[in-house]
Order: structure tokens, then C-alpha cells, then sequence
């Protein structure tokens, strides 16, 4: 999937009619199981992550595979109901210095068998979705066992009292963008906190829905609230409230008819002084890795959703191992500059790195300048190699390889990897 940067089965078997039909056996065999499937994701991270502070970031999205009225494949609604397919929940590891992505942690991939009828304040945090943002950092515990701090980034739908409440340890924060301005112990509100100004800073925000690319001047806000477990919680045992840190970011000029920012992020993290403050802010900022790693997998790389499998059994397969192939065309890109540090072993087999050695001579010019400048056996001087092979020039001054270079980089690759292990036949 990596190389050929598509999950079309035919086109992973080269056409080949046998191939093809193993595939599908491979999908529909009851001992190929999810839960086997998704436990492979934190090997990678595992090995990767230790002594390293960790940001595991976890999101979710919806992946939407055409349907007919006639043929639901099996498959649920998804979004506001007008479409059918699975919900995607992954966790990923990014080194908190680098900001580089270090692997797949843990998830979950499922489809809505119905509607609820039970209403959603009457069930128990176990009975709902939203169990998911607690259910997988629980997981991450163990996976990421040799981490020297973690700390999980997500967005407002993971701000859950029970996961304030029952998650952290020593060494295992949380950091989430408040979903509501939440009261706090003694009355008062998130919005009514007494709190320390840590000054301004220009922060570039990426373009999403509705808003282009733009630099914002910020200015933040910090200190110490105890939120308040809300009466409509079922889980009475909780404590009545959690102390945490508070980082108010908010932009008092924003552009002529720009939605200002304000984001009240909220972290177990203590906050002694305003460089501390906008360290959160810039924690928080890295959970745009998690959506690259979704246009990775959908129509910006994969094009997951243009899969033809027809049981919703076989699409849930296909997606946990689609993921892992998206992760790692994330990482690859990723260290086209070098600043991760992470070895080549994690993306190509011993075999493959001794194909890039031979490329090497092949590839490097005469000069300095178009020399690997990686040091050999790194993610980055294998990520130079195949670039290079995807038809970029080379040089630093050039614009960076992208992920259609390296797509293409890779599918080249891949043949001759496959012709370099039969060159003695």
C-alpha cells in the first residue's frame, strides 16, 4: 500500500487474478481479527518512544464508502446520518520536541449498527461512544510503558469529566481544548478564572473548513482552576472536582471578518511561568499531525474510500492496515528534513535498506550539493533516496519532496527492491 500509494486490490496484485483471490481470502478469514490488526499498530511506537516525551494525539473520522439503497455493504451512518461507512479513532505518537511522528499507538475502527433509543445523559460513559477518548489512552499506558512523560492531545469532544478524573498519573498527562465554558468549583466559570497573562505571540494557523491559511497574533493566559464534576454525571463515584492547569488563548484583532480565536485548553501539566504557557499552546497546535495522517489515508493518498471490498467486516480489516500504511507515508515525509533523528528500520525491511545502499553511487552527483547529506541507515537519508528516485532534483535551494514524490518515489523503489533480491536468479 506504501509503494503503490492505493488499497485497490487488483492494482496490489499487479492484476494478477491468484493474488487477487488471496487478498480477499486473507480479508474474509475469521483469524485474521481486528483486535490483532490494531494491537500491531503500537509495535512501531513502542520501541520508538522510549525515554522520549511523547504527545499521543487521538482524533476521529468518519470514512464514507458508497452505498446503494440495494447494497449497504453492511455498513452504518456516519456524520448527520446522509452517509454510510466506519468511524476511525486513532492515537499517534509524535516526540514532543521534533514534532516528528513516531508510529500508531492504539484505536479503534467500528460501524453504527442502529440508532440509539436510550438517550445519550442516560447511558454510562461505558455505553456510549465517547468511552473511545478514555478507553484508548488507557491503552496507551502500556504501549507506551518506556516513555519518558506522555502527554494526550486531543480536541474538544474528548473533554470528558471521568477521563480528568480516572486517567492521569505520574508522567501520563492530559491536554484538551475545553468543549464548553465549564463551571468551576466555588461557582464560577472557566471564562471567570483569575488567571496571569503570559504576553502575545504570532502563531501561523493552518487552513481548515471555512478558514484559510493565516498568521494570528495570540495572547495567553494561565493558572490553576478545579472544575466542577457536572450534576447530569451517572458515575457518581468521581471526585466533585479535578484541579488542573488552565491556558486561555485568545486574538484581540483578529482579520476583517475572521472568527477570532479563543481556545481554553486545559492540562494536568503545572504552569509555572508564561514560557510554560505557550509551550501547552504549542503542544496542542501539533494535533494537526492526526488530521495529515486522515488526508493521508482518504482521497489526498490512499483513497481508502474508493475501496470496492463489499462486507463491512472486510472494510474494518482493510482500514486498521490502511492506516498503519498512511502513518507510515506520514513519517517518510516527514523526515525529508532530517530533525527526527529516526532510523530507516522503522518504515524498510533489513533487505530494502541494503537496496537503498546499492542506489546510493547511483543517485548522488558530483558535488557536495548533491550529496545525501543524512547520515546512512536514518529515516531522512532513506527518505532522500527515494525522492530522489520520485524525480526530485536534489538540491536545498529546491522546493521540498511532497507526498506525490514520494509516492511515486516509492513505487519505483519497490521494483527495483524486488528486482535487487532475485539479482543472483
Amino acid at each position: 500500500m506504501v509503494g503503490r500509494k492505493t488499497v485497490c486490490l487488483r492494482q496490489l496484485a499487479d492484476g494478477r487474478r491468484k493474488d487477487t483471490v488471496r487478498f480477499n481470502r486473507f480479508f474474509r478469514n475469521p483469524r485474521v481479527t481486528v483486535d490483532a490488526l490494531l494491537e500491531g499498530w503500537g509495535a512501531q511506537a513502542r520501541e520508538a518512544c522510549v525515554d522520549r516525551h511523547v504527545l499521543a494525539i487521538q482524533d476521529s473520522s468518519d470514512i464514507n464508502f458508497r452505498t446503494t439503497p440495494e447494497q449497504r455493504r453492511g455498513l452504518g451512518e456516519i456524520g448527520k446520518g446522509v452517509g454510510r461507512g466506519l468511524v476511525l479513532h486513532a492515537m499517534l505518537a509524535v516526540d514532543a520536541e521534533t514534532k516528528g511522528c513516531l508510529g500508531l499507538v492504539s484505536g479503534r475502527i467500528w460501524t453504527r449498527k442502529g440508532r440509539r433509543t436510550t438517550p445519550h445523559g442516560k447511558r454510562p460513559l461505558s455505553d456510549k461512544e465517547s468511552e473511545r477518548w478514555f478507553s484508548t489512552a488507557e491503552a496507551a499506558k502500556g504501549v507506551l510503558a518506556k516513555a519518558a512523560t506522555v502527554t494526550v492531545v486531543a480536541d474538544r469532544e474528548s473533554d470528558i469529566y471521568a477521563e480528568w478524573a480516572r486517567v492521569p498519573e505520574p508522567g501520563f498527562h492530559l491536554l484538551t481544548r475545553a468543549r464548553r465554558d465549564r463551571r468551576t468549583a466555588g461557582g464560577g466559570h472557566l471564562s471567570t478564572a483569575s488567571l496571569t497573562p503570559a504576553g502575545t505571540a504570532e502563531i501561523e494557523l493552518a487552513a481548515r473548513s471555512g478558514r484559510p491559511a493565516r498568521i494570528a497574533r495570540l495572547t495567553a493566559r494561565f493558572g490553576r482552576v478545579s472544575l466542577k464534576r457536572p450534576d447530569n454525571v451517572l458515575e457518581k463515584d468521581l471526585p466533585k472536582a479535578v484541579e488542573v492547569s488552565l491556558v486561555e488563548v485568545s486574538e484581540p484583532d483578529p482579520p476583517l471578518g475572521a472568527t477570532p480565536i479563543l481556545w481554553r485548553l486545559l492540562t494536568t501539566h503545572e504552569i509555572a511561568d508564561a514560557a510554560m504557557a505557550w509551550r501547552i499552546v504549542e503542544w496542542y497546535r501539533a494535533r494537526w499531525t492526526i488530521e495529515q495522517l486522515f488526508r493521508t489515508l482518504k482521497k489526498q493518498g490512499l483513497q481508502l474510500e474508493d475501496s470496492q471490498l463489499t462486507t463491512a467486516d472486510g472494510l474494518i480489516k482493510l482500514t486498521a492496515i490502511a492506516t498503519r500504511a498512511a502513518c507510515t507515508t506520514l513519517q517518510l515525509v516527514q523526515a525529508r528534513d532530517g530533525v527526527s533523528g529516526q532510523l530507516a528500520g522503522i518504515v524498510f525491511t533489513p533487505e530494502e535498506i541494503h537496496t537503498l545502499k546499492a542506489l546510493v553511487p547511483r543517485l548522488e552527483g558530483a558535488t557536495a550539493k548533491q550529496k545525501n547529506p543524512h547520515p546512512p541507515d536514518t529515516l531522512a537519508w532513506a527518505a532522500w533516496i527515494i525522492a530522489k528516485l520520485g524525480g526530485w532534483d536534489g538540491y536545498a535551494s529546491s522546493t521540498p519532496p511532497g507526498p506525490i514524490t514520494f509516492r511515486n518515489g516509492l513505487e519505483y523503489f519497490k521494483a527495483i527492491a524486488y528486482g535487487h533480491t532475485i539479482r543472483d536468479v
